[in-house]
């Protein structure tokens, strides 16, 4: 791995070309913005978009990244399977996945989950994005909690329990909802992170960056032992 993490921004890159307030709040699109400010941190960042070939997401360019983030929410099933499968296995591998607000429901995280990955909505509330593992790295800069004004998420989210939970959401109509959950799949560590609703400036919410950056920081691959597999000859003998 590269000493500072390589990051790809991919982003499906269709609100704000349809929707003037969208484009008003991310005029270089979500994908832009992310990446501005990643770049503000230090990383070495590339975006990719849904309509570039094959996504922006070629075996040449998923081989140059450490951690992918992914923003999709209108045109998840226009992502083709054979990408997918690309990125399932660049994760399995050890590239850091982070997941973004409706990319609950893109194909890579669903596949990673094996669940369905559905849960509540509602537009336009007030979000407490409450610190639950204040030790965590992803969390590190943080005070109690972040106030928000989102799109509602509510429980039961249809995922795995997750190996880490970071953050847990309130909302102003009551609910409640696991807003930072960490998996690990084979080598590759993925993050799922609730705030980002195309109407909500939330990305350039300075805290909601701070999380993202140390997200990618985690994610990003760490050096290790590469596991063998397949059929092995015994290492040792039994005499007699």
């Amino acid at each position: 791995m590269a000493e500072t993490p390589r990051v790809t921004v991919w982003n499906e890159y269709r609100h704000e070309l349809r929707d003037e307030k969208v484009a008003k709040i991310y005029p270089e699109g979500i994908h832009g913005a992310l990446a501005a400010m990643l770049e503000e941190g230090g990383f070495e960042v590339r975006t990719a978009t849904l309509d570039e070939p094959e996504h922006g997401l070629t075996g040449e360019a998923l081989g140059a990244t450490d951690v992918l983030l992914w923003w999709g929410h209108v045109a998840h099933d226009e992502v083709s399977d054979e990408v997918v499968e690309r990125v399932h296995g660049r994760v399995l591998g050890g590239m850091g996945l982070i997941v973004l607000h409706s990319g609950h429901f893109s194909k890579i995280f669903t596949r990673l989950m094996g669940t369905t990955c559905d849960l509540k909505w509602r537009l336009d509330d007030r979000e407490r994005l409450w610190v639950v593992s204040p030790g965590h790295p992803i969390a590190e800069g943080l005070g109690e909690y972040v106030e928000l004004e989102e799109e509602m998420y509510g429980e039961h989210f249809d995922v795995p329990p997750p190996d880490e939970l970071v953050f847990v959401s309130w909302f102003g109509g009551g609910e409640v909802f696991r807003s930072g959950l960490c998996y690990r799949r084979g080598l590759g560590r993925i993050f799922y992170f609730r705030p980002g609703h195309e109407e909500n400036p939330s990305y350039h919410n300075p805290h909601v960056q701070l999380v993202i950056r140390n997200a990618v920081r985690w994610a990003a691959p760490t050096p290790g032992t590469a596991p063998v597999y397949g059929n092995a000859e015994p290492r040792e003998r039994s005499k007699g």
